[in-house]
């Protein structure tokens, strides 16, 4: 840890760890040099356990494929019983509600006409999601959590 003596009386904190800028690298285009990151859950409606079996891999398939249509990377996705981790890297002009209206309404279209049992529900996602932005800080942290998901 790297500290500068700024006065007699205070010190600064000027270390940078190393650790959490792991696979994080800005992305540039002709006019933008951009790092935008969302780490998204969302649950199915009264947080019914149903994404399980082939429901699951479906749903996991469909959102990788919208991401991959608007040209967005996922960094971790993670398809749990009852909600979706989704750590996702965009571009500056979209915006968290943007992933989650397009993500949600494919999975909830495709999924409901394949799968009855989910028509049971009044709509397969509630309203309602969990949003952060995260930047080259804390990827290792959101992705390790992510991980660690799989095991409850």
């Amino acid at each position: 840890m790297a500290l500068a003596r700024v006065s007699p009386v205070v010190t600064v904190d000027m270390s940078v760890d190393a650790w959490y800028t792991v696979n994080m690298e800005y992305r540039r285009d002709e006019h933008r040099v951009h790092l935008i990151a969302y780490h998204i859950v969302f649950c199915p409606k009264r947080r019914k356990a149903v994404l399980t079996g082939d429901i699951a891999t479906d749903c996991d398939r469909l959102i990788r494929r919208k991401c991959e249509e608007h040209g967005w990377h996922i960094a971790a996705l993670e398809v749990m019983p009852d909600h979706v981790h989704l750590f996702v890297r965009v571009w500056p002009v979209t915006s968290v509600a943007e992933v989650v209206k397009e993500v949600k309404g494919l999975t909830s279209h495709d999924l409901r006409e394949k799968y009855p049992i989910l028509r049971r529900l009044p709509s397969l996602w509630t309203r309602s999601y969990f949003a952060a932005s995260v930047g080259n800080v804390s990827q290792e942290t959101i992705r390790r959590y992510i991980e660690a998901q799989k095991g409850f």
